[in-house]
Order: C-alpha cells, then sequence, then structure tokens
C-alpha cells in the first residue's frame, strides 16, 4: 500500500501490479514441512513459480474456495446437483400448477357453454311468467358437489333407465334427492328439461317437490324434496309377511287419483303424466304418496282432446288404444292408475305374472270379476281387513281398464269415487 501511495503521489500514472506468492521456497520444500506448508485445504494442489521462489495454492479441479484453510475447497459437483433437483421441482411444480389451471378453465368454459344451452332451451318450454321464478331455482355445480361428497357412492339412493339418484344435503341444511341422467342423448336431455318445466309450474302435497336444477352439465340434474320411505312397488312387493294394510292402500290410491285430478284440469295447461305405476309413487315417513318422474309428461293444449305422440310408458301398464294410435289424453292416465289399482288389491307383479290360461294380470282380474270369482285372485290381507268397499274399489278399476278410452271416467270422478268410499269407511 506505501509503494501503492507513492506512485500516485508522484503522478506518474503507471499501474502498479503484485505477484505474491507463499514463501521463498518450492512446493516439494515446503510440503516436507507439515507446519509450515500453505495448501491446508484437502482438496487443493500447489503450483511452482518457475521465474522466481515460492509457490501458489489453488483448489483441486472440480473445487472452489480458499485452499489456504482447512475444509476451504469445497464440492462445485454438490452445489450443481442441489441447484439441479431444486430447479426440476420448481418446474415441476408450476408445470403441474400450469396443468390444474388449463383444466380449471376448460372445466369453467364448458360449464359456461352447457349453462348457456341448457337455458336457452329451457326457457323456451317455460309459460313466459314462470320464467323468473326458475331462474331462482337455479343451483351451481359446486353446491351439489359439496351436497354429495362428489356424487360418492355410499349417497347413490338407486335408479333406473333414465337416472341416478343420489342424496344431497346443501349448504342451507336441506336434504335432497339429485337425479343425474346415465346416457347423454337429446331425448334425455329433452326430458330432463321437459320434467322441470312441468314440476317448477305446479304445486301440489301428492306430487314430489322440485327444489332446482344445475345447468352446468350436459344433462340437467334435477334437484327434489327428499322423500325418505322408498317407492309403492317397494312397500307392495318387498319382502315379509304383511305389507300396506287395505286401508292405507286405499288412502294412497285416492292421493294419487287427486293427484291426476289436479294435473289434468286444475292447472293452466292440462298435463298428461303417461307414466303411472307404483315405481314412480314415492311414500314419506308417514306413507303420504307423492307421483313423480315426470320425465315422458306432457301439456295438452286446452283447444285439443288429444296429442299424437310418439309411444312412451312402461309395458303392461300402458293404455291399448294409445298403443295402437298414438294418440295421448287424459284417458291414457286413467288406464294406468286403473293397473295400479288391480296391483293394490291383488297384490301381485305385472311381470312375471301369468294365469293358468296364460293371460296377464289385467286380462286375469277382468275374466275373473266378469266370473264372479275374484275373490281368488285378491291379496289375503285385503280379504281380511277389508269389506264391501273391496268390490266397489274392484268395480272402480274395472271401468279405469275398459279398452276404449270413451268408456273410461275421468281422474276427478275416480277420485270423487274414492273420497266416497274412504268417507263411507270412516264412518263406520
Amino acid at each position: 500500500m506505501e509503494l501503492y501511495s507513492q506512485y500516485r503521489n508522484k503522478g506518474t500514472g503507471v499501474p502498479l501490479v503484485l505477484d505474491l506468492v507463499v514463501g521463498n521456497e518450492t512446493c516439494d520444500e515446503a510440503k516436507s514441512n507439515v507446519l509450515s506448508y500453505a495448501c491446508k485445504a484437502t482438496n487443493s494442489s500447489y503450483i511452482d513459480r518457475p521465474s522466481r521462489s515460492g509457490y501458489l495454492c489453488n483448489c483441486s479441479q472440480g473445487y472452489e474456495g480458499n485452499p489456504y484453510l482447512h475444509g476451504g475447497c469445497q464440492g462445485l459437483s454438490i452445489g450443481i446437483g442441489v441447484g439441479s433437483a431444486t430447479s426440476f421441482i420448481c418446474i415441476v411444480l408450476i408445470a403441474m400448477f400450469l396443468t390444474r389451471r388449463i383444466k380449471h378453465r376448460r372445466k369453467t368454459k364448458l360449464r359456461q357453454k352447457f349453462f348457456i344451452l341448457n337455458r336457452g332451451q329451457l326457457l323456451k318450454q317455460l309459460v313466459s311468467q314462470r320464467a323468473d321464478i326458475a331462474e331462482r331455482m337455479i343451483i351451481t355445480l359446486d353446491e351439489l358437489e359439496k351436497a354429495t361428497n362428489n356424487f360418492v357412492k355410499a349417497r347413490e339412493l338407486g335408479g333406473g333407465g333414465h337416472g341416478t339418484v343420489y342424496k344431497g344435503i346443501l349448504s342451507d341444511l336441506h336434504v335432497v334427492a339429485i337425479k343425474i341422467s346415465n346416457i347423454v342423448v337429446q331425448k334425455e336431455i329433452d326430458d330432463f328439461i321437459n320434467e322441470f318445466a312441468i314440476l317448477s309450474q305446479i304445486n301440489h302435497k301428492n306430487i314430489v317437490k322440485l327444489i332446482g336444477c344445475c345447468l352446468e352439465t350436459e344433462v340437467l340434474l334435477l334437484v327434489y324434496e327428499f322423500i325418505s320411505n322408498g317407492t309403492l312397488y317397494h312397500h307392495l312387493h318387498g319382502e315379509g309377511p304383511r305389507s300396506l294394510s287395505w286401508s292405507n292402500r286405499l288412502r294412497i290410491a285416492a292421493e294419487i287419483a287427486n293427484a291426476l285430478s289436479y294435473l289434468h284440469s286444475s292447472v293452466s295447461i292440462p298435463i298428461i303424466h303417461r307414466d303411472i305405476k307404483s315405481n314412480n309413487i314415492l311414500l314419506d315417513d308417514n306413507l303420504i304418496s307423492k307421483v313423480s318422474n315426470f320425465g315422458s309428461s306432457r301439456y295438452i293444449p286446452i283447444e285439443k282432446t288429444a296429442l299424437t305422440t310418439a309411444v312412451q310408458g312402461t309395458i303392461g301398464y300402458l293404455d291399448p288404444m294409445y298403443f295402437y294410435t298414438g294418440h295421448l289424453n287424459d284417458k291414457s292416465d286413467v288406464y294406468n292408475f286403473g293397473v295400479m289399482l288391480v296391483e293394490l288389491l291383488t297384490k301381485r307383479k305385472l311381470f312375471p305374472y301369468l294365469s293358468s290360461e296364460g293371460d296377464g294380470l289385467v286380462a286375469d282380474f277382468v275374466n275373473l270379476h266378469g266370473a264372479g270369482n275374484l275373490v281368488d285372485m285378491l291379496d289375503s290381507q285385503v280379504i281380511e281387513e277389508g269389506g264391501t268397499e273391496i268390490q266397489e274399489v274392484s268395480q272402480l278399476a274395472i271401468s279405469c281398464i275398459e279398452l276404449r278410452g270413451e268408456d273410461r271416467p275421468t281422474m276427478r270422478q275416480v277420485n270423487c269415487s274414492l273420497e266416497s268410499i274412504l268417507s263411507q269407511i270412516n264412518q263406520k
């Protein structure tokens, strides 16, 4: 430093270069004296200065640091390895984040696409003054996924050819049933939209209540009140020595008749259910009946008495005249109801029932009734618990399953008859 200052003060402008070495001996001479040897680091080496005495210390190839200190030379490979591993982990994490982000965006766009498409189709089906109500019934897919734990198998209640039903608990703690389509075809989409359009416009104690729907999937998800006690079919044909009592069967029949009468004559545009059967009647904890499954239901414009449409329904319950002509009217529901009344009286399944003559359930019931031998076919529990009203109910069933629709009563007449029979029983 003193030399540097002297040159600087003289202003010569010539830089001073310091060439430093260790000692005034060669490396070999220095190494013989362990205490004075300057290259202390394990991974270090020495360099002799050929032009003068003394030597220098350097870290060996692949190491860096201070060779004059113990442990002063550290491996470059460790640092590079750690850095490479850290970089790789960062790249993987970024890739995972970006992948999830892209998938989320795609899912969001797809949900938005289905929402717009389904909403447009739905509004076409709705009566204009009810469209605002429908808008308030829309539930997000996120809400339904949370309600069902992502539609876990344990929440599955059952299902059929058209859909699977899950039990869910909404954020407001309402327990609901959520119906999801099993197949994605236009007809299924149309049926789900049709069911929402119909159920969003009716309110009856014996018709299952629609809570809302989700438009963010290709086929609508329908959300109903949760009915906890299974179907009429289950209670009628389930295992066990006794099924529904006769008085409960009669009351349930009257409730269903009342609901159908309401659909046919008390709403602004008459509705034909088209698939009345014991599987589509739900029962709550008090055995109160709820008509369900309106996917195949149709409006009948007031100015028309029938609608020509593709035949749809359940074999065995299907109105023969509708099957042959394709003309749908309220009397088709009457026939379906009559078949179910036969089921309530006999406690026999439509399939695989065959009489000794090879007749189906309805034909055998009609034949035995005509021959005065209907007691051979009636459920023993009905005979045990019932009285003279059994004959009245049997006759009502016969009138409902008349071959020609014009010979059948209306559902309002059927409802009045059953209410009258119930009233007589209650007075006894």
